[in-house]
């Protein structure tokens, strides 16, 4: 009993100790801003205000099912939800431990815990997201279903596998610098090879099962089938996919605490 209650009180710390770091990671980047946090909820609205402009009404891309500017709009929004969280893991986890040397001299402190806090940010961001994209249909009298609430289902395996690999690349970007210059790349290919901006079944059947092997597509596609159109997703897929999830999680902090006795000498 005794070892259980340490380990309780080891996960407790961390939890609360994460809980800590995304309060201040949030709160210090729009520090001394004129909008504070307030920019949360700008930026993807303005970016989805640009998005819908430039596809749905300068190149005419229409969403089979949604009405007019206001359903096209809801569908990448839906969307931009999940790639956000993706993007910002891409573009801040390498720089998670190389940007943080002093916590790397401290023996006692958990460094298991400084890749998730830009993930904890992603999902901070994710849910006011979710919250701008419910009033956006309430005010444009779309319908939104009570599948919906399956949407945690979605999301957690996909928080999961965003847990290793952040671990992964913040374990790398300490070795392997230029690796941060990548994530903003891939973010941005993950974008236009993603399911966001069309729907999965108006993908040619060649290049289907390419796209569904990205790990944003099972996300998008089962976000937008719950919310818009009532369905719920397959109890098998969302096992299947929870369970690649938690190898590539476990594959990743593996890696992170393989490479974590170097990360002193190389910082």
């Amino acid at each position: 009993m005794t070892a259980v209650r340490r380990a309780n009180d080891r996960f407790g710390f961390r939890l609360e100790l994460l809980a800590s770091l995304v309060r201040r990671d949030v709160s210090g980047r729009y520090k001394g801003s004129l909008f504070g946090i307030a920019w949360s909820l700008a930026v993807p609205v303005l970016m989805l205000a640009v998005y819908t402009l430039a596809f749905h009404e300068l190149l005419g891309a229409r969403w089979a099912g949604a009405e007019g500017r206001s359903g096209f709009a809801l569908m990448v929004f839906a969307g931009l939800i999940a790639h956000a969280m993706l993007a910002e893991t891409l573009v801040r986890a390498p720089l998670a431990v190389a940007g943080s040397p002093n916590f790397v001299k401290k023996l006692v402190f958990p460094l298991t815990v400084l890749p998730l806090v830009p993930v904890g940010a992603a999902v901070f961001h994710a849910v006011l997201g979710l919250l701008v994209l419910v009033v956006f249909a309430a005010l444009s009298g779309a319908t939104l279903h009570w599948t919906g609430l399956a949407a945690p289902l979605l999301i957690l395996p996909f928080v999961l596998g965003l847990c290793g690999l952040a671990w992964a690349l913040a374990a790398i970007g300490v070795y392997v610098r230029d690796i941060n210059q990548l994530g903003a790349l891939l973010g941005t290919m993950f974008l236009f090879l993603s399911p966001i901006f069309y729907p999965l079944s108006t993908i040619p059947a060649r290049y289907v099962g390419l796209i569904s092997l990205n790990p944003l597509t099972f996300v998008v596609e089962g976000l937008r089938n719950a919310l818009f159109e009532g369905v719920l997703p397959e109890p098998l897929s969302v096992l299947a996919y929870s369970a690649v999830a938690a190898v590539f999680a476990g594959a990743g902090l593996l890696l992170f605490r393989r490479l974590r006795p170097g990360f002193g000498d190389v910082l």
